[in-house]
């Protein structure tokens, strides 16, 4: 999935929706660091990128709390 698609995906969600993909990234990120600590972790890369999303939805879901809601 492209960056712009990916962004544009994450703006488009509410609130609510941007908390639970943050609960859900958590927890990838829990498992990717479970998995390389025991040594089973193949797609290393993964681990970056999971980070990056969570600061994406992070950024996201701040600039909808500090701007209001327009109608």
């Amino acid at each position: 999935m492209a960056k712009g698609t990916k962004i544009a995906d994450i703006r488009a969600r509410t609130p609510d929706e941007l908390g639970t993909l943050l609960l859900d990234l958590r927890k990838e990120q829990f498992n990717l660091r479970f998995q390389r600590a025991t040594g089973q972790l193949e797609g290393v890369a993964r681990v970056r990128q999971v980070r990056r999303d969570i600061a994406r939805v992070k950024t996201i879901l701040a600039e909808k709390q500090r701007t209001p809601a327009r109608a």
